[in-house]
């Protein structure tokens, strides 16, 4: 007989043996089943025996109990001994199965398992015994006790990890058709799981801590003063710090810098950062609170990168107003903290240096074009009105981009055309072709590449500058030449009439340009009600001078007798929850876009309601329109939903998703921020 014969016929002998190992021991569960369900009925019955018996006869109770206790103790015997009988059974059928492939099994340096189709396990290796069960007897039982893991992924993937028995395990699998048996592979990685959680929580994360507004705090005070609160602001830090195995070092009177072990920086973030509760609560009695921003870098490569990311964080929890966290990771940012409003810088130094560069900015292009965010509104129409005359003033040719179908500020647009602008105001489709290689394009009232009035527009410019003041968003324009963003500011057009006021003596405004941007003013603050600071009103004053009409203003703000019925509509059928007035509109209409938020503003005005928000639907896209008085960050309610704005304004919208099941995504987006 041929070798290649002798081998199939040892192939053929060995799978025989395997079935027949396998049958038998299914058949010995099964009967090992059956068996320990007859001994546990047998123990019920008798007891119950013993107890209808010493009901009627003590005597005969103490006869019977000791035979009962004999036959329970023998039957919970044989159970058990039962199951050690299969193992030596399920052995001796091994033995019968050719000796090179069982040795080199059971001499196999790792945990080898047998398992059939259904998941019983018919052998295992000694290796298994020792390192992977303790020496307990698992012959016949199932497969799911070790791992809940189907047995059909262990084959499709490359390595399952399993903990058991206080062990981690990264098993791998093979199946056989033939025999219909599985083989798993049991690799000890406990050790290395470790090493690596040890690695990641050893990891150094950068911390940047900076006072938000060290001179506005200190101004004015004695020098005792100051060291007095200096020394509790360093002992806050310090004790931030002492928690942990980290160090601390002052980069300058204002800033810190802090290096941190991820395994404390892990507590740190699940106490939300209690360091800037604490010091909020420092000076409460003061004009100015004092409040810290924070920047952390976390879960690099290197600590150079390290360092990028928590400058990056700082650099935009600054952007959103400080008083705040943001941790900065290769997967984005969290942020923590930013419930106070944001404090107002007195000096116009960084808008004289801005208005100087834009200036050279203008003098060196061809022309320029000024943008704002899609649906336009006063404020960001406004500042793109005195920005473009202010352009032309300068000597160069400027147009504003804007869709004048698709804008809630039509009435301005009408009365601008009526007082010889016209030629102004561009066609987002039109101004693409003004642009050439010397284009400069102004972005105002924005900063997100996703909410631009033209994309297109936004990607051949090669020059951009962005002025804007809402609170920074995690996907903001990174390619500015200049970047003017002021958190503080009401509005847009605040920021704007500040830059002309620095273009010279030959760049004054006419009545109605400076009448565009106060209605924006207006619009942002309320009639001057939310986020009107000293250099608010300072703006309106000048731009009263220029001729500014208040009257014609507020008539920009008129609606007629059927959008104010829709608005009121809205506003009677919302509802309080956790001190936040919600309304659903269950109609749809054309300036649905222009009653939502001044439905949202109106709702402002019912006692016990700091924030309200407006769901409405368009296009079977849901609408929410979010406004707030401060005390409840509407920005960080939006983000959670997808959206962003600024704290007291700020929307979102949600594709695909009905009005209803909006209202219960911003139910849990206003528990998690306020919880």
């Amino acid at each position: 007989m041929s070798s290649s014969k002798r081998k199939e016929k040892k192939e053929k002998k060995f799978r025989e043996d395997i079935n027949n190992a396998k049958s038998v021991s299914n058949a010995s569960y099964r009967s090992y089943l059956n068996m320990r369900s007859f001994i546990i009925l047998l123990i019920l019955i008798l007891s119950a025996v013993c107890i209808v018996v010493a009901f009627f006869n003590i005597w005969s109770f103490l006869i019977v109990i000791p035979i009962v206790l004999v036959c329970d103790i023998c039957g919970i015997f044989m159970s058990l001994n039962y199951k050690r009988e299969q193992k030596v059974l399920m052995k001796r059928l091994l033995n019968e199965i050719g000796s090179g492939r069982r040795d080199n099994f059971c001499k196999f340096p790792i945990p080898v398992l047998a398992c059939s189709v259904d998941g019983v396990i018919l052998w295992y290796n000694e290796c298994f015994e020792e390192n992977v069960i303790d020496g307990k007897e698992f012959i016949g039982t199932k497969f799911s006790d070790i791992s809940k893991e189907p047995l059909n992924d262990f084959c499709s993937r490359i390595g399952v990890q399993v903990s058991f028995n206080n062990k981690d395990f990264r098993v791998h699998a093979t199946y056989s058709n033939e025999s219909a048996i599985y083989i798993l592979y049991f690799e000890d990685n406990t050790n290395l799981i470790f090493l690596a959680k040890e690695y990641r929580l050893s990891r150094p994360s950068l911390i940047y801590i900076m006072i938000d507004n060290y001179d506005d705090v200190f101004e004015g005070k004695k020098e005792s003063e100051k060291s007095t609160i200096i020394g509790k602001i360093d002992q806050i830090i310090e004790d931030f710090v002492g928690e942990s195995t980290g160090f601390m070092q002052r980069l300058s009177r204002d800033k810190f810098l802090i290096v941190m072990e991820q395994r404390h920086l892990d507590n740190v973030v699940k106490e939300k950062f209690k360091i800037l509760d604490e010091v909020r609560e420092l000076l409460p009695h003061e004009r100015s609170i004092l409040t810290l921003s924070v920047g952390v870098g976390s879960n690099a490569e290197t600590l150079y990168e390290s360092q990028l990311y928590a400058h990056k964080a700082l650099d935009m929890a600054l952007g959103r107003g400080g008083d705040q966290v943001a941790l900065k990771t290769s997967t984005g940012f969290d942020f923590y903290g930013g419930m106070s409003k944001d404090v107002e810088k007195r000096t116009r130094v960084k808008a004289r240096v801005v208005a100087n560069a834009l200036r050279e900015l203008i003098d060196e292009s061809k022309n320029v074009i000024i943008m704002g965010h899609k649906f336009g509104d006063l404020d960001s129409i406004g500042s793109a009105v005195g920005l473009a005359s202010a352009v032309r003033k300068l000597g160069k040719e400027s147009f504003i981009a804007i869709d004048p179908t698709k804008n809630l500020a039509k009435e301005l647009l009408e009365r601008l055309k009526d007082a010889g602008f016209y030629d102004m105001i561009l066609h987002p489709k039109d101004a693409v072709d003004k642009i050439s290689a010397n284009t400069l394009l102004i972005i105002v009232d924005t900063h997100n590449p996703d909410f631009l009035e033209s994309d297109e527009i936004y990607k051949r410019c090669k020059m951009v500058v962005v002025i804007d003041h809402h609170r920074k968003m995690v996907n903001h324009i990174e390619n500015a030449v200049i970047f003017y963003h002021e958190p503080y500011a009401s509005s847009a057009s605040e920021l704007v009439c500040e830059l002309i006021q620095y273009f010279g003596d030959d760049c004054i405004l006419g009545s109605i340009e400076a009448e565009a941007m106060l209605s924006g003013i207006m619009l942002d603050t309320k009639n001057f009600v939310i986020k009107a600071g000293v250099r608010t009103f300072e703006a309106a004053a000048y731009l009263k001078r220029l001729g500014a009409d208040t009257v014609s203003v507020r008539k920009l703000f008129s609606n007629t007798i059927d959008s104010y019925q829709r608005r009121t509509r809205i506003v009677s059928g919302s509802e309080i929850y956790r001190n936040c007035a919600i309304a659903v509109s269950d109609f749809q209409t054309e300036d649905m876009r222009v009653i939502s938020p001044q439905a949202a503003d109106e709702l402002l005005g019912i006692t016990g309601v700091d924030a309200s928000f407006v769901i409405y639907q368009i296009n079977g896209t849901s609408n929410i329109t979010a406004r707030s008085l401060g005390n409840i960050n509407a920005q960080v309610i939006m983000e959670r939903l997808g959206g962003g704005g600024h704290q007291t304004q700020a929307a979102c919208q949600l594709k695909d998703t009905s009005v209803e099941n909006a209202r219960q995504m911003l139910l849990e987006a206003i528990d998690d921020a306020l919880d």
